[in-house]
Order: structure tokens, then C-alpha cells, then sequence
């Protein structure tokens, strides 16, 4: 049930195409909640045909221009309802996880090569999130950014910084494979 509102909340922010929805979950929302185009364009149906949102009124002509989209009262409504709605902390499915526990069922052979690719994409995302956090909410400086987006940014900063670490922790604690035998 949250795609939809990960929606509303990009629309409040900025009425917007499909399109720029897309994108705009690309830079930011989709951190931490992904869509697909498709999925984005189904959701901004549902939600237009349950009231919650509505296209703008488009000014000339209609040909090629890209449908955008408001949120209505209800809509705010239903974000505001949700936003304090109790939710349950989701487990972790991660299949890495699952890999790692097969390994010391069957060997983990090879799978170093799978932890240090892990490990150098979430050293990526941890260098994006720290740019992202000097560039909008620099130490030491008065901002306008708000924080509770600074919030979130913090959370991913530590989640990949976790990653990070266990992924450096578990690399030099797997067993040497038979291939780095002499």
C-alpha cells in the first residue's frame, strides 16, 4: 500500500507528470521505495479514478503534452491519515543473506566475488548519500532543508554504512576458497 502514497507525497511536493514522477523517484524517493514507469502510470490511474488526484487543466493545445497531476483534499487526507497510521517493522529478505546461509550449508566457494561486488555498490550509494547530505545539509551551516528529509538521508547514510561494514567483516571471515590454495 505504499507505492501510492510515495506518490501522493511526490505530487504534494510538485504536481507532475508520469514522466517526471519516474524521474523524480530516480533522485530521490527511490532511495528507498522503487516503481517502475509502469507501475508508477498504473498507480496515478487508481488514484485518479479513487479521487485522490486529478489531472491539471491544460492551457492550449493537448496534443503531446504530458497529462500532470495534483493531489485533491481527499488525497491529502489519505496521506495524512497513512503518515501516522502504526506499521509493523518488515523483516529482511535479502537474497545475499540467503546466499550467505546456503554457502555454509553447501561451501562458499566463489562467493567472494558476489560479496565484493555487493560491497563496491554499496560504497557507491554511501558516496551518492554523503554528497547528497554536504550538498543539502552542509555541518556547521543554517539550511532550509527539512528535517525530517535530512532524516531519511541519515537513515540511508547508515544503513549503507552498515552494509558496508558487514560486507568488509564477512569478506575477510569467509574461508579461504579451494581456488586460493596452493
Amino acid at each position: 500500500m505504499s507505492l501510492p502514497h510515495a506518490i501522493l507525497t511526490a505530487l504534494l511536493e510538485k504536481p507532475s507528470s508520469g514522466l517526471e514522477l519516474t524521474r523524480r523517484f530516480d533522485k530521490s524517493i527511490g532511495f528507498f521505495w522503487s516503481a517502475t514507469h509502469q507501475q508508477i502510470y498504473r498507480e496515478l490511474g487508481r488514484l485518479e479514478a479513487a479521487g485522490l488526484i486529478r489531472a491539471l487543466l491544460r492551457t492550449g493545445p493537448v496534443r503531446g503534452q504530458k497529462k500532470e497531476y495534483e493531489v485533491l483534499p481527499a488525497g491529502r487526507a489519505e496521506l495524512e491519515r497513512w503518515t501516522v497510521a502504526a506499521d509493523e517493522p518488515r523483516p529482511i529478505r535479502d537474497p545475499l543473506l540467503l546466499r550467505l546461509r546456503a554457502a555454509a550449508v553447501v561451501g562458499a566457494a566463489g562467493l567472494d566475488v558476489e560479496l565484493r561486488r555487493h560491497l563496491a555498490q554499496h560504497r557507491q550509494q554511501l558516496e551518492h548519500y554523503e554528497e547528497i547530505e554536504r550538498r543539502d545539509f552542509p555541518a556547521g551551516a543554517e539550511h532550509d532543508g527539512d528535517p525530517l528529509q535530512h532524516a531519511v538521508l541519515r537513515a540511508g547514510i547508515g544503513l549503507e554504512t552498515f552494509w558496508v561494514s558487514w560486507l568488509a567483516e564477512t569478506l575477510d571471515a569467509l574461508p579461504p576458497s579451494r581456488n586460493d590454495l596452493p
